[in-house]
């Protein structure tokens, strides 16, 4: 199957398209059947050749969305135009909505974990300070021996 399509052309961030007839699924950066002319989106400046184009159409090429929308802004064909998406997105990368709704999930338990974690530093922290507070009864005997040595020295001197 023919297709009339944009053969990008042109510097970075300066496009410039060719208008090409090729066969619908080898790349428009190779060989093509014919050259139909250019559109510059810069300029907006377009240069068609209007017979062969008709010609092609009536022979059935198929022009490509954008080029079907170029050629009606032209007057070359009489249609409406066609709704063009931009980026087309692979189904590879297309998450159905069942996966998505698991990754959030995994998310939430993610942060209710985090948050349980935080909870038990922070309860850990205060046992410890407790502890602190809390003399053992060892410690309470030795603190008071010290106590008791360090007040017989004061007397003895």
């Amino acid at each position: 199957m023919l297709a009339i399509k944009f053969s990008r052309k042109g510097k970075r961030n300066q496009p410039f398209f060719r208008i090409i007839v090729l066969e619908k699924s080898k790349d428009p950066w190779g060989d093509f059947l014919e050259d139909l002319g250019f559109y510059n989106p810069l300029t907006k400046e377009c240069s068609l050749n209007e017979k062969r184009i008709k010609y092609w159409i009536s022979n059935g090429a198929q022009p490509t969305g954008s080029v079907h929308n170029l050629l009606v802004n032209k007057g070359i064909i009489k249609a409406e135009k066609v709704n063009v998406t931009k980026k087309r997105v692979s189904k590879k990368k297309e998450a159905p909505k069942e996966a998505t709704d698991k990754k959030e999930e995994k998310k939430e338990k993610v942060e209710e974990k985090a948050e349980e974690d935080r909870k038990g530093a922070l309860a850990k922290e205060e046992k410890k300070e407790e502890r602190k507070e809390e003399k053992s009864p060892k410690k309470e005997a030795k603190e008071e021996k010290k106590e008791e040595g360090g007040k017989e020295v004061e007397k003895v001197t």
